[in-house]
Formats: structure tokens, C-alpha cells, sequence
């Protein structure tokens, strides 16, 4: 019987290396996972071990107070952001929060904040914080604290005003004229008022307009005791729509001022805005001040005598419209500052 001899091998057989392939998925693996590691994108479960840290810098961490930690706290005292400043509504529109009358938040001792109405006034804005300290000591013990947040909203505050409307003011000089015309009759009989002369001086009385002008239908009655046109004015007048445009064009935007100012844009068939027009004999205080009646349309003659001490319209010659405007200027001037400032407190009606 032959012997039967099996070779039995028993080492290990190598471990079939990676493929190439799967080799640079788990490289790509690797690299993605530290990019997100750094990020903090992974969840804690996720996050390679960290090595057990002393107990007494853990409880230091636990009893350091968290940005969320902070923020809650300063809402209880009524600070920035808090109740006290009612969700920072009553800030905005510097309503005074219950921390400007003296009292705390919620947690009392709070920091008193003003409003942001103080910080749009001029030079309510606290200075910039020095390097001492951002707090700088007021009268009373009492500190503000201007930080870079506040500066914000009120540069905010005053883009916002900017874009509301203002109070009305009194006019600029420049924008003021006083206007007076002469009239003189067309039609049958001479019963229709047409214009002849038209004058207009600025605030300082100086002349910007002093024409004659010929009325559209002929003329039929001069007035010449009242108006002081005679015909040979007509000769080198100027026709009423020429006029017409190159007055207008002075009265565009002004503050027009007047005696019985509507008979001369009647004249001149042009009507002003109302909220832009003085009429002389139509302000009770200058009545009031040359002691006539409120109610009673003064002439100018009249007021020009007894507020300014000068006579006018005297002689045979007839009237002067430059003269009347002057005149109607010079009295506006004696209650100008009164009665813009009625003016500006009433309602505008045109």
C-alpha cells in the first residue's frame, strides 16, 4: 500500500489591495469631511473625539454667559432692545421709555437711553467714546452710552425726516412783489374795466415792470382823474397778450402782494394761487393797528395815512400804480412777521 502524502499550506494568503478606483474615493472622503470639520458643519455624533477637559474649565464655561445669555438679561433691565424701550418702537419715534423718567426695566437699574428724536436734534448726539472708556459721565451720575448702533439709526432718523414735510416758514424777500394796475373803460359808455398800466416792485420797492399797455378793444373812457392815462400813452404801448405773458412770468412762483389785488388779476385775466397772494385790504391787523374797523376794507389811501404818515394819490395827474405798489409793499412790511406766522400755523386754502 503506498503512502499518500498532502501538502496542507498554511499561511496566510496576502489581502487583495484596493483598486485604484475606490483608493481616491475614500482620499476625496477624507478631504471633504476635515473642509467640513473646519466649517463646524458636522454634527457633534460626527465630530472626531475630544479629549476629556478638567472639571473645574468646564464649570468655568458653564457659568460664562452666552451671547443669547446676554442678550436676555439686558432685555430684563430694560436696556438697549428691551422692554423698557417697548421693542424699540417708543426709540424710534423718541417716545420717552420708562428708563428716561428715572425707573429700571423690568429689573430696575437699567441704562437710561434717549430717544431717537434726541439723537436727530442738533448736537444731541453724544461724542464719540474715548479710549478711556466708551461711557462718559454726565451731571447726576447718570451715563450715555453712544454706540456705533445708535449712530446708525440716527443718520437713518434724519434721511427720514429729510423726506417729510417741513413747517411752513416765513418767504424769502426774494420771492416777494407787490403788483398794482390801472384800468381805464372800453364798451358802451365805458363800463368795461381793461388794463392800461401794470407796475411791479419787488420787497425793497425797487421797479421790475412799468409798462403802458393797449387794452384788446378800443378805448372809450380814460379815467384819467382816477388812472392818469391819457391817450398819448397809447401811442408806444404795449399790446395786452405781450404783456400778459411777460407778467405772468414775473408772478409765476411769487408771493404776490396787492390792495383789492383781485381787480388786477381780473384785469390782467390771470388767477394766482391763493395761498400765495396778500391782500392788503383783507388783513384785520392792519385795520386793527391803524384803529378801523377788523371787518371794514380800508382804502389805501387811507392805511398808507394813517400807518405810514405819508399821503399818496393826491394831485390832478391821477394815480401812480408805482406808487400804490410801494405803498401796498410798506404796509405789508408793517405786519409781515404776524401775519406769516398766522399764515403758517393755519391751513393752506386755494
Amino acid at each position: 500500500m503506498s503512502d499518500i502524502v498532502i501538502h496542507v499550506d498554511t499561511a496566510l494568503q496576502p489581502r487583495p489591495s484596493r483598486g485604484s478606483e475606490g483608493s481616491r474615493k475614500h482620499k476625496r472622503f477624507v478631504r471633504r469631511r476635515r473642509v467640513l470639520e473646519k466649517k463646524g458643519c458636522l454634527k457633534q455624533k460626527q465630530r472626531p473625539p475630544q479629549p476629556a477637559q478638567p472639571k473645574q474649565e468646564a464649570a468655568q464655561r458653564r457659568s460664562r454667559p452666552t451671547h443669547r445669555g446676554r442678550r436676555r438679561r439686558r432685555r430684563k433691565t430694560g436696556g438697549p432692545g428691551g422692554a423698557g424701550a417697548e421693542n424699540g418702537v417708543g426709540r424710534w419715534l423718541g417716545t420717552p421709555s420708562p428708563t428716561e423718567n428715572g425707573g429700571g426695566g423690568g429689573g430696575g437699574g437699567g441704562r437710561r437711553t434717549p430717544g431717537l428724536a434726541a439723537w436727530a436734534q442738533p448736537g444731541g448726539l453724544p461724542a464719540a467714546p474715548s479710549k478711556a472708556g466708551s461711557r462718559s459721565a454726565k451731571p447726576g451720575g447718570v451715563k450715555h452710552h453712544c454706540s456705533t448702533r445708535d449712530r446708525a439709526r440716527a443718520s437713518l432718523w434724519s434721511e427720514c425726516e429729510s423726506g417729510l414735510p417741513s413747517a411752513p416758514s416765513l418767504a424769502t424777500p426774494s420771492k416777494m412783489v407787490a403788483v398794482d394796475c390801472e384800468m381805464v373803460g372800453t364798451g358802451p359808455g365805458g363800463r368795461i374795466s381793461d388794463l392800461a398800466r401794470c407796475s411791479i416792485v419787488n420787497y425793497y420797492g425797487d421797479v421790475m415792470y412799468d409798462k403802458y399797455i393797449r387794452p384788446v378793444n378800443p378805448i372809450t373812457n380814460y379815467r384819467t382823474k382816477w388812472s392818469g392815462i391819457r391817450r398819448h400813452h397809447m401811442t408806444n404801448a404795449v399790446p395786452f397778450k405781450t404783456a400778459q405773458k411777460e407778467i405772468l412770468k414775473i408772478l409765476t412762483g411769487k408771493i404776490v402782494i396787492g390792495h383789492a389785488i383781485h381787480n388786477d388779476f381780473k384785469a390782467l385775466k390771470y388767477f394766482h394761487p391763493k395761498s400765495a397772494t396778500r391782500d392788503t385790504s383783507k388783513i384785520p391787523l392792519l385795520n386793527r393797528k391803524a384803529g378801523f374797523p377788523e371787518n371794514e376794507s380800508a382804502s389805501l389811501k387811507r392805511l398808507t395815512k394813517q400807518l405810514l404818515h405819508r399821503d399818496i394819490q393826491v394831485g390832478q395827474n391821477g394815480h401812480s400804480s408805482v406808487e400804490d405798489a410801494r405803498a401796498t409793499m410798506e404796509l405789508y412790511k408793517v405786519v409781515e412777521v404776524d401775519w406769516e406766522s398766522y399764515l403758517a400755523s393755519s391751513p393752506a386754502q386755494d
